[in-house]
């Protein structure tokens, strides 16, 4: 956990001129909450708070985007299962039923000593609570060329502007299209690309590399199950193999090989967003809020933080997006009683979640702890849990 950190980043923020251009508190007195990003668990929060507003409050969503995507869906985007509308949800429309004001653009500082937000389009926001939910994006920082050769999966809205520009590329030439990171994002989206460039017999060859092996959270049967599915479908399957540069064309493993690839899709890790690292909050080693079993910063109780972009610090969990639907509830719970000043409640990981994976097309494999199944059936299961969970943030 980084603690010394946190007095550097306040000094910074205590600047003449920071100090200058902070708002003056409003004098409403109404309770100003401010969520920053669209993710899973702030679209659940919306929602609530659309059903039964908080008294005297004044919410405000930032988010860089208007439209934000449901993660469990975007395998059957890139597939060509799904359509657009069918996966994102419209967070502009959302604030409006909750009462809440949004703002398309994204955090660029952090004053925790003022309690104030700066966006990059040069606003600034006045809180009285703050809660973080801005996911995360995979982490490129260790690896030399990573960033000018390839396609990182986040921020989703670049990536499938990408995938567009490959999709034709790869229907009208041919490519060989490496993975790097096969975790169930990475083996999901290769199975999903290779899916909509025409399968196993397509003109694209595709290569998923890591450092570990398949799936490496889950069970050994899961594991053997992906893996089986990999070698079926023609993915040329290379693990235990760290990719330690990018270069032009090709990439530079760790025994000292090279993949030749003519695009790269980056999977690895996870990082999260720069300007927490300045913001004078508690991280932990990676650099993600530090949160209490109330999902709120170990080091400032008016900033509360979920899903990717925090770490439970007493119970850490993998950066999932199953994690964030399912802190939605509570974290609504508690910022409403932030708001009245009542008792927050704790959250309460489980142990073991159900993961449902897809397998490009309508196919996906289940796993629960050591418990794995696959088919069709699975896919369909899964597909109905998806859209119902996306049912909720349609409009009336």
């Amino acid at each position: 956990m980084k603690t010394g950190s946190t007095r550097t980043a306040r000094g910074r923020a205590g600047t003449t001129d920071s100090a200058a251009m902070i708002p003056d508190r409003p004098d409403s007195g109404a309770h100003a909450l401010v969520l920053v990003g669209g993710g899973h668990s702030h679209v659940e929060v919306l929602r609530r708070f659309a059903a039964s507003p908080p008294s005297a409050a004044r919410l405000t969503l930032v988010s860089t985007g208007r439209y934000t995507p449901y993660s469990g869906m975007l395998p059957g985007l890139i597939a060509g299962v799904y359509r657009f509308e069918d996966t994102h949800i419209d967070l502009a429309l959302l604030a409006r039923r909750a009462g809440a004001e949004f703002i398309e653009a994204g955090a660029a500082r952090l004053d925790t000593g003022r309690r104030a937000l700066e966006l990059d389009n040069g606003r600034l926001l006045r809180y009285d609570t703050l809660s973080v939910n801005t996911g995360s994006q995979p982490d490129l920082s260790r690896i030399p060329g990573a960033r000018a050769h390839g396609i990182p999966v986040k921020p989703v809205d670049s990536f499938l502007k990408a995938w567009e520009v490959l999709r034709r590329r790869g229907r009208d030439e041919g490519l060989r299209i490496t993975v790097v990171g096969a975790g169930a994002a990475g083996v999901e989206l290769t199975l999903a690309m290779q899916h909509s460039l025409g399968g196993a017999g397509g003109r694209c060859e595709f290569w998923l590399v890591s450092d570990g092996p398949v799936l490496p959270s889950h069970s050994a049967a899961a594991r053997r199950m992906v893996q089986n599915i990999l070698i079926a479908r023609g993915v040329r399957v290379q693990t235990g193999r760290a990719v330690v540069a990018a270069e032009p064309g090709r990439l530079r493993l760790g025994d000292g090989r090279t993949v030749a690839t003519d695009a790269t899709i980056w999977t690895v890790g996870a990082a999260p967003p720069p300007w927490i690292a300045q913001s004078g909050l508690t991280t932990d080693p990676r650099g993600f809020v530090a949160i209490d079993h109330h999902l709120r910063s170990v080091s400032h109780p008016e900033v509360f933080a979920a899903g990717d972009s925090a770490t439970l610090l007493a119970a850490p969990t993998p950066k999932s997006g199953v994690y964030a639907v399912r802190q939605g509830p509570l974290l609504a719970l508690n910022l409403r009683r932030a708001i009245a000043g009542g008792p927050l409640a704790r959250f309460r990981a489980q142990r073991r979640t159900l993961a449902l994976i897809s397998a490009g097309g309508r196919y996906a494999v289940a796993s629960y702890g050591s418990l794995a199944l696959e088919g069709r059936w699975v896919w369909r299961w899964k597909d109905w849990i998806d859209r119902r969970f996306m049912a909720r943030y349609r409009e009336d």
